[in-house]
């Protein structure tokens, strides 16, 4: 099927295609809000413009804004929260800048991932973008992202980031002008330092964003997508394909999760086979193997894309076990946990802290979507983790590198697993011997699906 598609047609930095490209740049005033994530994964909150007019100079903003160096701001501009495919064409020009800002003569500065927001929160209010950081001041760095930006007055917007004697940051934007190139637009804003909201700002978008509450929010993403990612019609005529609704037949159904690069997908991969094996079940698996083909597709896009394709793959498989529990019992090597962990580790920036609360809707499971009996989650110890990684002996995922690497990345993907509700995860020490580890799958299951 695949080798009948068209190839897909490249993203053009600084152009939204599409009729609605123009309404997109208008759509919502400059934000009055910037979340910076720091290292160490902080989260420094700023204001910008007349919040605070009587505001002393803050020593804080001046350190992250103000000389040594310049600091410019780079947005990509959001149309309202309805308008899906606007969403997903600022997610891929996101990506593509991200890329081209790694890129020399840039490279050289510093890059800082960056939120823009109003102070009222909400979904359809947040822009995605980054910080840009020349140590050196360099004239350079301004021109290259004039050149950069310089394709469509509809790309990114630019702000730029002036300290004075009085350690007061000040930030002009820039705006390219049909026919006159660049110019400062409007008066230039105070930044001052801003309280930390009670929710972090990306989370009212999470579930139009990465964490769809049901089918249909999944597949207007993709229907999106068609355009430029041809596989995307294959994968929604697939869905078409599956029955809905569907309902689970009377033998139980249970979700096996582990982490990538964590040293328990090794063991997950095993014991789900083991404890198929065992309970004589049907063994299947999310994405489902009619659409395996794609993933490195959908995996090279952003979170929006790359988490829809995997929600609609837990639709099929939903299809694939309402079929199978009507005569045996099902084991699912990852299912829809797995789609919504890292969509919200990867979205929510910062640390921890920063992620939903326990409790909130994000960990509800979709109301459409059939429910396992049972969700096990196998985790290891850093210790076990680290031997198990070393003796793989295999080439790691993107997503495997981060993991293994960021290990407040790990932690948000284990804390947001750990949060899931309706049904949650029964978590499962992986590190023991296999054998030991079948043993208590095992017996959770026989206490929890008689």
């Amino acid at each position: 099927m695949a080798s009948a598609l068209r190839p897909r047609s490249p993203l053009s930095l600084g152009r939204l295609p599409g009729p609605r490209r123009r309404a997109c740049a208008r759509a919502m005033a400059p934000p009055r809000r910037l979340a910076l994530e720091l290292p160490g994964c902080a989260l420094a909150h700023l204001a910008v413009g007349g919040d605070a007019p009587d505001a002393l100079p803050d020593p804080r903003v001046a350190a992250l804004l103000g000389p040594p160096g310049r600091s410019y701001s780079l947005c990509v501009p959001l149309a309202s929260a309805g308008d899906c495919a606007a969403r997903v064409r600022a997610a891929r020009l996101h990506q593509r800048l991200l890329h081209q800002l790694r890129r020399d003569p840039l490279r050289r500065c510093q890059l800082r991932r960056l939120l823009c927001y109003g102070p009222g929160g909400g979904a359809g209010g947040v822009e995605h973008g980054f910080l840009l950081h020349d140590p050196g001041d360099s004239p350079d760095t301004r021109r290259a992202l004039f050149s950069l930006l310089g394709e469509s007055p509809e790309g990114p917007r630019l702000g730029e980031f002036v300290g004075d004697a009085q350690q007061q940051v000040w930030q002009h934007l820039w705006e390219l002008r049909d026919g006159a190139g660049w110019e400062q637009v409007g008066p230039r804003q105070r930044v001052v330092a801003a309280p930390e909201p009670a929710l972090h700002p990306v989370v009212p978008d999470l579930p139009s964003s990465g964490v769809f509450p049901h089918r249909e929010a999944a597949r207007a993403v993709l229907e999106a997508c068609i355009p430029f990612i041809p596989e995307a019609r294959a994968v929604l005529d697939l869905v078409d394909q599956c029955l809905e609704p569907v309902q689970k037949g009377k033998f139980p159904v249970i979700a096996i999760e582990g982490l990538d690069a964590t040293g328990s997908i090794t063991c997950k991969t095993t014991v789900t086979q083991s404890v198929s094996d065992s309970l004589k079940a049907v063994l299947l698996k999310s994405p489902p193997a009619c659409i395996s083909q794609w993933r490195k597709i959908f995996d090279d896009e952003p979170t929006i894309i790359r988490r829809a394709f995997y929600s609609l793959g837990n639709y099929i498989v939903a299809s694939e076990i309402a079929k199978e529990s009507a005569r045996s019992p099902v084991i699912v090597d990852r299912y829809w946990h797995s789609t919504a962990t890292y969509a919200i580790a990867t979205e929510v920036t910062g640390g921890l802290q920063h992620l939903p609360p326990a409790h909130h809707p994000i960990y509800q499971w979709p109301r459409d979507l059939l429910k396992p009996d049972l969700v096990l989650l196998l985790t290891v110890s850093p210790e076990e983790r680290m031997h198990r990684i070393e003796g793989r002996g295999m080439e790691r995922t993107r997503e495997e590198a981060e993991l293994e690497a960021n290990s407040i990345f790990r932690q948000k993907v284990e804390v947001s697993y750990q949060r899931m509700e309706n049904p949650g995860c029964h978590v499962v020490d992986a590190s023991p011997s296999r054998e030991k580890v079948l043993q208590t799958v095992l017996s959770i299951i026989q206490n929890n699906c008689n």
